[in-house]
């Protein structure tokens, strides 16, 4: 602990007031952290990095993503300066955290898949986690249930078709499967025990974008919890005496590869207050 206080004890000293706030994912998923950071810190400016080149992550092997992720995050650390980094996605948390902390000389925050929040509020002791394939096949999501949820049974479904869900409607596209939500949903309340599931970890930021379509298609009975309001409780606790802009500035959006394969997201992202993006 002794060095990440010395390193944010530097940030804090050198810090100018327009230094951003970055927050990194493959494509639109990292919004919905973005909106919980916005809510405890409403000034910040932000820079909203999507690796589209890249996208979709959960497709991805894990060597891949442990060199990737890294050295994205280390391009746009030298370009932007921000005073903190939020790896806004499960799936590349989960994969590349470690080396990417390593890496670089700000704090950085990840995402992790809200095992114990669920546990928290579990009355039938029998939870769901609904992710990428590749966060769901993690050995960290064995650790999470084993620290927090050792009592429950904890059913697990990689859902991609919902990640391209979330991506399609941001851009008011018609998504290649409408039923994504519900058929989501399906693999994990059609496995053993799974009509005893009542909460549901949303462990990929680009499902609680979809957050109404899902409980749109689930038991009246079923809770859905994801990490975004912790990781902006983490970021405020982290940045709490820093200076910040009197007024909310439009954040910056980049991405990998060719910034007209996004020009579809411009209207979405200007609702959040994110310029076009542009690459970097």
């Amino acid at each position: 602990m002794g060095s990440v206080h010395a390193v944010l004890s530097i940030v804090s000293d050198s810090v100018v007031t327009d230094a951003p706030i970055l927050i990194f994912d493959s494509g639109v998923g990292g919004l919905s952290v973005l909106q919980a950071i916005r809510r405890h810190l409403p000034t910040a400016p932000v820079v909203y990095a999507m690796d589209g080149a890249g996208y979709p992550y959960g497709q991805r092997d894990d060597a891949e993503l442990t060199a990737r992720v890294p050295a994205l995050l280390g391009r746009l650390v030298e370009r932007y300066r921000p005073r903190l980094a939020v790896i806004a996605c499960n799936t590349a948390s989960t994969i590349a955290l470690a080396t990417v902390r390593d890496a670089l000389a700000v704090p950085v925050v990840g995402t992790v898949p809200a095992i114990k929040p669920a546990a928290a509020c579990s009355a039938t002791r029998v939870i769901g986690v609904l992710g990428t394939r590749a966060t769901v096949r993690q050995a960290y999501v064995d650790d999470l249930t084993r620290r927090f949820a050792a009592d429950c049974r904890v059913l697990r479904h990689g859902a991609p078709t919902l990640v391209d869900y979330v991506e399609s409607t941001l851009r008011d596209q018609t998504p290649a499967d409408p039923d994504a939500p519900r058929h989501a949903l399906a693999g994990l309340f059609e496995q053993p025990d799974g009509n005893a599931i009542d909460t549901i970890v949303l462990a990929c930021t680009h499902f609680p974008l979809a957050a109404d379509a899902l409980q749109g298609v689930a038991p009246a009975h079923v809770r859905f919890v994801d990490g975004a309001e912790g990781i902006a409780r983490r970021c405020a606790t982290l940045l709490h005496g820093q200076p910040w802009p009197q007024h909310t500035v439009p954040g910056v959006t980049v991405t990998t590869g060719p910034a007209n394969a996004c020009a579809a997201l411009a209207p979405g992202l200007a609702r959040l207050g994110l310029a076009p993006p542009t690459t970097f």
